[in-house]
């Protein structure tokens, strides 16, 4: 139930008293909530993003510099190797072994060889600069003491890197031998700064794709977090659309997701609360409107009772009656109200032939009619015995009060096309076109019938058990010529009803 509250100050109350109203359910401004889930799904895309972004950069700048570190220890050995080949051919200008003649090695060397962009070759010879590549930048290695005496003196070949004020140099130093001693020193080196700018670039170029996927990537995650969050706001929109008249509200179902799919569970419960409202506002208004004559009839009798004991035992009787048909009257109703749960129905397996057969029996029970069985079906159908009994007997009780004793009443049944048909046929004064659209209405009664007939339920009973099977009640009659009730029933029930 909704909180009250009186109305403030300001507020004009009618009639001078106090007005209360019901609280409006509490909601947070501008939809913060919705709002807030929306953030947190573009905050969580994004920093998903920027840890992509970061790792996507720092991975490509190591492989980058993997890559480089391979290019540059390939080109020194490629180097070295091309020196050493040549050293163990032949001079090209007069066909004989070099021989120990290192400087003649180190010249055609230059002659044939030209170092790739960032490379210096230098050699020595005697332990001093001999030839040297086209200056690579604005530093000279074989200008640098230390480096020079280093290099000079070496004995056997090196592999290392050194700070210049150039930056990092990686180099390979290989001594050339002869007679066992060091002819001459061939080194080659290379530049890291001059290619630190290709790698900077590319890691710049792959941050401004990541920063490019980022931003596009943010914009895609507020759409989808907006078209996500859009049928949710649907549904709140409704929930607070709906008042205790009003169950008409829908949402429309697109698509066949998991938002679909609750969109859809929200419009079955909202079928599930009109349904049940509209029952029980019909059983209010049903009770309400029959049970005002019985009410009224009884209070009028019993303001009215007299001294004597002759009137006072008709008043009693009358009473009494009036009390017996109010029950019946609510009891009535309470099934049909009943009759849209979901355990309004125990299903079984039942044999048309020997239900038809029971029915006959305990239909003969009601009035000296002749009772006769048309026709008994064979098979089964999936459906409630009771429920089926309690709706044919309901209409062997009403040809019963249409017809005159002797009158032919015939039961029958039939199962064909999957579907079993049950049927009560008599041959009373029948029902005029007019009222057969009529006659399956709450409290509606035939022409000539009285209220202490009935409840005028009947056959609403009747219709609500045949539509709880998934079935439908046929009615074939002409004025004069009586009448014939048939319950057409499937052989068997959804697994939702079996369930």
């Amino acid at each position: 139930m909704r909180p009250l509250r009186a109305c403030g100050q300001g507020r004009r109350a009618r009639a001078g008293r106090v007005q209360l109203r019901p609280v409006d359910f509490p909601s947070l401004p501008k939809r913060w909530a919705l709002a807030s889930i929306r953030v947190r799904i573009l905050v969580g895309f994004v920093g998903m993003l920027a840890l992509a972004t970061v790792g996507s950069v720092l991975v490509a700048r190591e492989v980058i510099t993997s890559r480089l570190d391979e290019r540059i220890d390939r080109d020194l050995a490629q180097e070295a190797s091309e020196l050493r080949r040549l050293a163990a051919g032949v001079d090209p200008a007069t066909g004989e072994p070099f021989a120990d003649d290192v400087r003649r090695i180190f010249r055609v060397f230059f002659a044939q060889n030209t170092p790739s962009r960032g490379e210096a070759v230098l050699t020595f010879v005697d332990g001093e600069p001999f030839l040297r590549s086209r200056q690579v930048v604005g530093y000279r290695l074989d200008q640098d003491p230390q480096l020079v005496e280093h290099w000079g003196s070496l004995t056997q070949s090196e592999r290392g890197e050194v700070d210049t004020p150039a930056g990092p140099v990686d180099f390979l130093a290989v001594p050339l031998t002869g007679d066992g001693r060091v002819l001459g020193v061939f080194g080659v080196s290379f530049f890291r700064e001059l290619e630190a700018n290709v790698v900077d670039d590319a890691t710049i170029a792959t941050a401004g794709v990541g920063l490019a996927v980022l931003l596009i990537g943010s914009l895609l995650a507020w759409r989808v977090a907006e078209s996500v969050l859009r049928p949710v706001r649907t549904v709140t929109q409704t929930a607070r659309s709906i008042t205790d008249t009003d169950f008409s509200r829908r949402i429309d179902v697109q698509g066949n997701d998991e938002v679909a799919e609750l969109a859809a569970a929200f419009n079955a419960t909202l079928d599930r609360l009109e349904s049940a409202f509209v029952t029980q506002r019909r059983f209010l208004n049903d009770a309400g409107h029959e049970l005002k004559t019985p009410l009224t009839i009884v209070t009028g009798h019993l303001e009215l009772l007299g001294e004597e004991p002759a009137e006072r035992e008709a008043t009693l009787a009358l009473v009494l009656d009036e009390r017996d048909r109010m029950s019946r009257i609510v009891n009535d109703l309470l099934l049909l109200a009943k009759a849209e749960a979901p355990d309004f129905l125990h299903l079984e397996t039942v044999d048309v032939g020997v239900l038809t057969d029971e029915v006959q029996t305990k239909a003969a029970a009601l009035a000296p009619r002749r009772w006769t069985v048309d026709a008994r079906g064979r098979g089964l159908v999936v459906a409630d015995r009771q429920r089926l009994t309690q709706a044919l007997m309901q209409l062997a009780e009403n040809a019963a009060k249409q017809t005159e004793e002797d009158d032919e009443i015939a039961v029958g049944s039939q199962v064909e096309d999957g579907e079993a048909r049950f049927w009560v046929r008599d041959e009373g004064p029948g029902i005029p076109r007019d009222d057969q659209a009529r006659v399956f209405t709450r409290f509606s009664r035939g022409a000539g019938s009285n209220r202490g007939e009935g409840s005028g339920l009947g056959l609403s009973i009747v219709q609500a058990i045949a539509q709880a099977h998934h079935g439908r009640v046929e009615l074939a009659s002409r004025e004069g010529a009586g009448a014939t009730f048939t319950l057409v029933l499937p052989v068997d029930q959804p697994e939702a009803v079996r369930a």
